[in-house]
C-alpha cells in the first residue's frame, strides 16, 4: 500500500483554440485531458468515460480574449492553454513507542512466551518499516522501558523524548536493526516495568519538537501488552494516559494503540480492554487487540493493524499551489478528480457543508489555500492503496462557493 506521496498533477485543463474543451490535450505522461465540457456551475460528480480522459469536450464560454481571469490563457487569441503543477498530501509522520518490558517474552510465565508474543510481533514490525509501499511515510521509534536501572529515570518523561531511530522516511532498514539491537539474548536482559505515562509524555513532546521544525499530519502508535506498571500506583493508571492522549488530540495528534495479548496458556491473565480508553481519548476510537498463540495468525493480525493505522494516518488536505504562469487563481474553476489505479477518473463534487457523499470542500471559501477531501471521500482515498488525485483548472466556472 504506497500512500501519498500521493503525488497529485494539478493540471490546468483547457481548450487549445477559441472555446475551452474542445479538445484534449496531452498532459505530457500518456494522459489526456479534456476541458469542461459539458459540466455547468455547481456540477461536480461528472464521471470520465476512460481513464484520464475528462468528458469528450464541448463548447465551453469564458476563454475569449476579454476573460482576463481565465486561468489557462495564452495570451494569444484568448487561447486556453494546457499547465501542470505538483503538490502532496500533508506528509505523515508517525512516532511509535514500542514495549520490551519482560512480559513481551522474558519466560518467566509461560504466558511470557518470545515465540508467541515478541517473535512474531517484532516480524510483522520489521515488514512494515521495509515495505517498499510504506513509502510515503515517516516514522520514529522509541522503546520502553529504558534500560536504565534507576526508577526515577526510567519513570521520567524526559527519558523518551529522544527516540532510537528519529524521524526517517519509510522505507528503512534502520528499525529494523534497531530492533535486532534491543532484542533481550537472554531472559535476564529483558527490561522490567511498562512506564506507560512517560513513555506517551516524552514521545508528544518529541512529536511538537518535530511540528514545529517539519509540519505535517503527526500520530502517536503506541504498542504494549498491558498495563502500566512499575512507577508507583499513583502513575500506574490507565486514565492518567488517557489524558495525556487527549492533550496531543487538542493539539491535532491522534494515539493509535496496539495491544499484544498473552497467549491462551491456562492461567494467563487477559487485561488489554483497558487500553481502548488511550485510544478513544487520542481520537482513533479502539485499541487494535492482537491475540497470541498462533504465530503466523499474530503476525499477520499485526500486520492487519499496522495496515489499518497506515491507512487511517494518511491525511486528506491538499495544498493549492499558485495559479500557473502567476495568474490569478479562480476558486470556483477548480475540479477535483479521484483516480483507483488505472480506472476511469471520477469528478468529486464540490460541497462546502461535507453534506453530501464523495465531496470535497476548501478550508475556507473567503480565501481558500487548501483543498479537504471531506470525510466519505477521505475515508474512501484511506482506503485505497492505488488511489490518485486530480485537481483541474478549468477555463469556466464548474463550482458555485456559497458567500
Amino acid at each position: 500500500m504506497r500512500l501519498p506521496t500521493m503525488a497529485i498533477a494539478l493540471l490546468t485543463v483547457g481548450a487549445i483554440g477559441a472555446g475551452c474543451g474542445s479538445s484534449g490535450a496531452s498532459d505530457g505522461d500518456g494522459s489526456s485531458q479534456s476541458g469542461p465540457g459539458s459540466g455547468s456551475a455547481g456540477q461536480g460528480g461528472v464521471t470520465s468515460s476512460s481513464g484520464g480522459d475528462f468528458g469528450s469536450g464541448g463548447s465551453g464560454s469564458g476563454s475569449g480574449a476579454g476573460d482576463s481571469s481565465s486561468v489557462g490563457s495564452s495570451g494569444q487569441g484568448g487561447a486556453c492553454a494546457t499547465q501542470s503543477a505538483r503538490a502532496d498530501l500533508q506528509p505523515v509522520y508517525l512516532a511509535f513507542a514500542f514495549d520490551v518490558s519482560g512480559s513481551m517474552g522474558m519466560g518467566d510465565e509461560p504466558w511470557y512466551d518470545k515465540e508467541l508474543k515478541w517473535d512474531p510481533v517484532v516480524a510483522a514490525t520489521k515488514q512494515f518499516f521495509d515495505d517498499p509501499q510504506s513509502e510515503g511515510i515517516n516514522a520514529s521509534l522509541r522503546f520502553f522501558p529504558s534500560d536504565d536501572e534507576d526508577r526515577d529515570q526510567k519513570c521520567s518523561a524526559e527519558t523518551y523524548e529522544t527516540p532510537e531511530v528519529p524521524m526517517t522516511p519509510l522505507p528503512s532498514r534502520l528499525f529494523s536493526e534497531a530492533i535486532d539491537a534491543v532484542t533481550p539474548a537472554t531472559s535476564a536482559d529483558w527490561r522490567g516495568g511498562t512506564p506507560t505515562l512517560f513513555v506517551v509524555q516524552g514521545t508528544i513532546s518529541y512529536v511538537e519538537a518535530q511540528r514545529q521544525a517539519t509540519p505535517g499530519r503527526y500520530a502517536i502508535v503506541l504498542v504494549t501488552d498491558g498495563y502500566p506498571a512499575g512507577c508507583r500506583d499513583r502513575y500506574d493508571r490507565i486514565d492518567l494516559v488517557a489524558d495525556a492522549a487527549a492533550g496531543a488530540l487538542d493539539d491535532g495528534v491522534s494515539t493509535y494503540v496496539i495491544g499484544v495479548d498473552n497467549p491462551p496458556v491456562e492461567g494467563a491473565p487477559h487485561d488489554l480492554d483497558n487500553l481502548h480508553q488511550i485510544a478513544e481519548a487520542g481520537g482513533t476510537e479502539h485499541a487494535y487487540l492482537i491475540d497470541t498463540g498462533n504465530p503466523g495468525a499474530t503476525s499477520a493480525a499485526f500486520k492487519s493493524a499496522i495496515d489499518a493505522i497506515r491507512g487511517a494516518s494518511v491525511s486528506c488536505t491538499v495544498e493549492i499551489p499558485p495559479a500557473p504562469d502567476g495568474r490569478t487563481f479562480d476558486a470556483q474553476r477548480v475540479r477535483v478528480t479521484y483516480q483507483s489505479g488505472g480506472g476511469n477518473a471520477t469528478a468529486l463534487s464540490y460541497d462546502q457543508e461535507c453534506a453530501s457523499e464523495s465531496a470535497w470542500r476548501y478550508d475556507s471559501p473567503a480565501n481558500p489555500t487548501q483543498i479537504v477531501l471531506c470525510d466519505s471521500t477521505c475515508a474512501t482515498i484511506q482506503a485505497d492503496p492505488e488511489a490518485a488525485l486530480g485537481v483541474d483548472f478549468t477555463c469556466e466556472d464548474v463550482i458555485q462557493i456559497p458567500l
